[in-house]
């Protein structure tokens, strides 16, 4: 691409900026590479050869033609795959593993294809927020979004669309058709380790921002995995915890916000997840992966195991498990000759080894995998400048103010020196840690700006993508920008004495396999932001957290922006939105408590020091569908902020609510106005309560405004019918009770504009909320 479009790419909106990244995986060469041929090679022998390559047919007659021309021993190879990264402690006598020969390179994993039918390798990139590596000297370098809770507080499904086609197309240019992305189990645990992966709280916004990301990643031939299926809300035991929950509180929480999002993105693979629920593991769990998954929901893809999370063979194989990954870290090759003994002996019947290979290769058809194969590593062609821009959009919607003095934010231009303190805002913003790793494009060859704080291993590196905001602000004030790393708190508040503004940067580094002790800020962080707070009412304070965080020091700070992790352009977002070239429009998509006492559990379930033959048990009951906000308005606790919230530099006002029903749901219609004087977005919210439920009230619709000054809309909101209802574990249906719902436009979930009320008649809904 020459410069100049390159250009227009980078000043385009984000609608474009997806668009953008299909035309460069369209327009790229036709060479191929290991055993994938491209479609056109794939037509050589002529359409009557392979007529499953006719890309007018449906994705199910396709796979039928492909069936019928497969031997068993092929369609069992397609349910096997191996770990693709070298790895000693995989190599014991008992496991006899060896490096798979067409792996790529610090990847996670191949699945080997069958050429002579024109069926590529599956080339399985770990992922989340972009196309990740394992460590090593020379990681893979590539674009970073911000993590999944920051793009969930964006409440823009367009943003999360444009995300999706982002990573998902430098996944294709860098010979990856599998991407291990959709991560979205609700925030039950707010210590969770990987919270920072997920798209929040609520059902009905993990579904919709999640199931729009698997969209834009799939729109680049990339097959994306809704994860991890299902209720893995914390690290700790995660291999073995057994969270029991009844089935009505299941499906109206959890199961809901993964239902929304496969009917959204209509994701080719389903990831099972390591831990048990209900006494079953979660990848031999004949309820969640049969029943659910596969009968009620009409799911077509494949389900394919967590890394180490197989326990069997036919028990698995029966219950719904369609692929065990990453061999060696299974205890056994469970799918491999195992599989083939037991479909011989007929444990596993031969029409389920059929559906094995069927859902696997639906999956690839159905994304376009097979008609635009990958071509091994193209990364000279990935439109990096395009991409900063998708991700940087992405950080700035996402980032939340949460408290601001009059005339501190946005940063005044009288300023004439502003001083910056921790987090080494100097080099760069933190990331999360652990197998969702990416490693930015800008960053030395080894990926790392800042040197590891987390030497140990796993989930290491404690990695900084080299976007400073110290630089970024130089560039956008006229103001003396200094840093120091506020080790010295005695050295930090002698400084903050003597700037204009003081920038105080907060981070908690969270990572997969760790969870956090409890919700303060480590390394004594809070200490020095009193004294700093002290020396200065001028002191504004960022967040680089995974999750929400106490704040013993917010009555004495001038203003607070959670960033979260805000990505390869996260630096640059900040500044952008601390200066007011962006107006801050995220909200937040997880309750901040204002202690660990008001949570559900108080102390975190389970015992770090239990190995993988322990029975750790989780009651998921105690708060059952009352995740976050509703368990908050269950028992009456005040947060510390709460679900929804969010400030802007402007001013809006909501009004004019109406809702009416309209057959088995409710329209409601409102008016936003821009009441102040710069342009913003603002984020409404409607929520609804009904008798009989959870808790008094659930998110029944939202939707993202922009808006110049004085400028005015009329938003329109359909709310889907299951949050009107209660799931009947009898009729295994939703039914919505007769009477009257009140129906609430707000600015937060403590935060009631307007309320209108609606009766309701008595509806049977069906499995699928129709």
């Amino acid at each position: 691409m020459t410069d100049a479009p390159r250009r227009a790419l980078a000043r385009t909106t984000l609608g474009g900026a997806a668009l953008a990244c299909l035309a460069v995986a369209s327009a790229a060469g036709a060479q191929t590479t290991n055993n994938a041929p491209t479609a056109a090679a794939a037509r050589t022998d002529g359409p009557a050869a392979r007529p499953w390559m006719n890309a007018t047919l449906t994705p199910d007659a396709r796979v039928d033609l492909l069936l019928k021309e497969m031997t068993l021993d092929e369609k069992l190879q397609l349910t096997f795959g191996y770990f693709a990264t070298s790895a000693d402690w995989l190599k014991t006598p008992t496991k006899n593993w060896a490096y798979p020969k067409d792996g790529l390179p610090g990847s996670a994993g191949i699945v080997p294809g069958i050429p002579r039918l024109g069926i590529p390798n599956q080339w399985q990139t770990d992922a989340g927020v972009g196309v990740a590596s394992q460590r090593g000297p020379t990681p893979r370098l590539r674009t970073s979004l911000p993590a999944g809770i920051a793009t969930a507080a964006t409440w823009n499904p367009e943003v999360a669309e444009a995300g999706g086609a982002m990573i998902g197309n430098e996944a294709h240019l860098s010979g990856f058709n599998i991407m291990l992305a959709g991560g979205m189990n609700l925030l039950r645990e707010p210590r969770n380790g990987r919270n920072f992966e997920y798209g929040g709280e609520d059902p009905l916004l993990a579904g919709v921002i999640t199931g729009h990301e698997i969209k834009g990643i799939q729109s680049q031939h990339v097959v994306s995995t809704m994860k991890h299926y299902a209720f893995n809300g914390q690290e700790t035991n995660r291999f073995t915890m057994d969270h029991r929950i009844g089935e009505q509180a299941a499906r109206q929480s959890d199961l809901l916000a993964f239902q929304i999002a496969n009917e959204v993105g209509q994701p080719g693979s389903v990831m099972c997840a390591y831990n048990r629920v209900n006494g079953a593991y979660a990848c031999e769990n004949n309820w969640l992966l049969n029943t659910v998954l596969k009968t009620d929901w009409g799911f077509k893809g494949y389900v394919m195991s967590d890394w180490g999370a197989t326990h069997s063979t036919s028990e698995a194989a029966n219950a719904g498990l369609d692929q065990q990954s990453g061999w060696a870290f299974d205890r056994s090759a469970y799918f491999a000759d195992a599989l083939r003994e037991a479909v011989n002996n007929g444990h596993v019947t031969e029409a389920r080894a059929n559906d094995m290979a069927r859902r696997v290769l639906w999956g690839m058809v159905s994304v376009g995998a097979l008609d635009t194969p990958v071509q091994g590593d193209r990364a000279t062609t990935i439109d990096y400048a395009a991409h900063a821009a998708v991700t940087r959009t992405d950080a700035e919607e996402g980032i939340v103010l949460l408290k601001n003095t009059p005339g501190l934010l946005p940063l005044a231009k009288t300023a004439r020196s502003i001083l910056l303190i921790g987090a080494h805002a100097d080099l760069g913003v933190l990331s999360g840690g652990g197998s969702s790793q990416v490693y930015s494009y800008n960053a030395p060859t080894n990926g790392l700006v800042v040197p590891d704080a987390y030497p140990s291993g796993f989930p290491g590196p404690k990695l900084y993508h080299a976007s400073s905001p110290m630089k970024a602000l130089q560039a956008r004030t006229s103001a003396t920008v200094t840093y120091l790393d506020g080790k010295d708190v005695a050295a930090a508040t002698a400084a903050a004495r003597k700037a204009d503004v003081v920038i105080v940067f907060g981070e908690q580094w969270t990572g997969e396999s760790l969870d956090v002790p409890d919700l303060n800020l480590p390394d004594k962080q809070d200490a020095l932001i009193a004294a700093v707070a002290r020396a200065n009412r001028k002191t504004v304070v960022v967040l680089e957290t995974g999750g929400p965080v106490l704040m013993p020091w917010l009555s004495n700070v001038g203003a607070v922006l959670e960033a979260w992790y805000p990505g390869t352009a996260g630096g640059e977002a900040i500044a952008r939105v601390l200066t007011g070239e962006v107006n801050p429009s995220g909200h937040l998509p997880a309750t901040f408590p204002a202690s660990v006492a008001q949570l559900p559990r108080p102390k975190l379930e389970g015992d770090p020091k239990l190995d993988r033959d322990a029975h750790p048990m989780g009651n998921y009951d105690i708060e059952g569908a009352a995740i976050g906000y509703k368990w908050f308005d269950r028992t009456g606790a005040k947060p510390l902020f709460p679900f929804g919230y969010g400030l802007s530099y402007t001013s809006f006002a909501m009004s004019g609510l109406a809702a009416s029903p309209d057959g088995k749901t409710v329209k409601a219609s409102f008016q936003v106005r821009n009441t102040g004087a710069v342009a913003g977005k603002t984020v409404a919210q409607l929520y609804v309560a009904g008798a009989g439920w959870e808790a008094p009230k659930r998110l029944g619709g939202f939707r993202k405004v922009a808006l110049a000054p004085g400028a005015n809309e009329t938003v329109s909101l359909t709310i889907d019918p299951r949050l009107l209802a209660t799931y009947d574990t009898t009729t295994h249906g939703w039914r919505i009770a007769a009477g009257d719902y009140k129906v609430m436009l707000a600015t937060s979930a403590n935060d009631v504009v307007q309320t209108a009320t609606v009766r309701l008649a008595a509806q049977t809904l069906d499995k699928a909320g129709k």
